[in-house]
């Protein structure tokens, strides 16, 4: 399969399309993406609205304490992800200072290397790496693009496959697991089955 030519159907479909997390700077979107892991995009999305109202920048969040945040920040493993957040919030101190590298941003914490590429991407930034998400892990092996379920060695063999112009092939891949190629996947539906290894079994007799 040419990967580099077979992905640009899926790529030219979701281009610019903004990640489900619904922000309006990169505060926001940083704060987001700390409480996005391991729970839903709607669950953080409902509780944005008031989060933000109380703390709207890294300035009002630094004065922040565990027992003010804990109300607004009620998700999966929120004692962790309220320590993490305070800790970014005290160093950064400031908007103006929110790093724009991947190495900067993962070097914060509770931002790994999926989180970092994500709000690089939003920034409009070049691709320093493929976001695979669980939907990436689900969507990947089903297209043959990849093949496992560990995300760094799907993120490997993508980055392996296709030039760094096409990785956002990522996020593509991502937006196609929330919207077609679901736990059970509307096949009829997707734009990739012609290419996708998982359809081509479906088909075979």
């Amino acid at each position: 399969m040419e990967w580099p030519e077979a992905i640009k159907p899926l790529l030219k479909k979701y281009k610019g399309h903004k990640h489900p997390l619904e922000y309006k700077n990169f505060y926001q979107l940083i704060v987001l993406v700390v409480l996005s892991a391991q729970d839903t995009d709607k669950n953080i999305n409902a509780l944005a609205p008031e989060l933000f109202k109380a703390y709207p920048d890294f300035t009002s969040l630094a004065k922040a304490t565990p027992a003010k945040l804990y109300p607004y920040v009620r998700v999966r493993n929120f004692a962790n992800k309220t320590k993490w957040l305070l800790e970014i919030a005290e160093t950064l101190k400031d908007d103006k200072h929110i790093p724009q590298t991947l190495d900067e941003l993962t070097a914060l914490p509770g931002i790994g290397r999926k989180s970092a590429l994500v709000i690089l991407r939003e920034s409009g930034r070049p691709p320093e790496g493929v976001i695979v998400d669980l939907h990436v892990v689900r969507v990947a092996p089903r297209l043959g693009i990849a093949a496992g379920t560990d995300p760094k060695k799907i993120e490997k063999q993508i980055m392996e496959i296709l030039p760094p112009k096409e990785w956002d092939a990522g996020m593509a891949m991502s937006f196609l697991g929330r919207d077609v190629c679901r736990p059970k996947p509307k096949c009829e539906e997707c734009l990739m089955r012609n290419v996708c290894a998982y359809y081509a079994n479906l088909v075979t007799p």
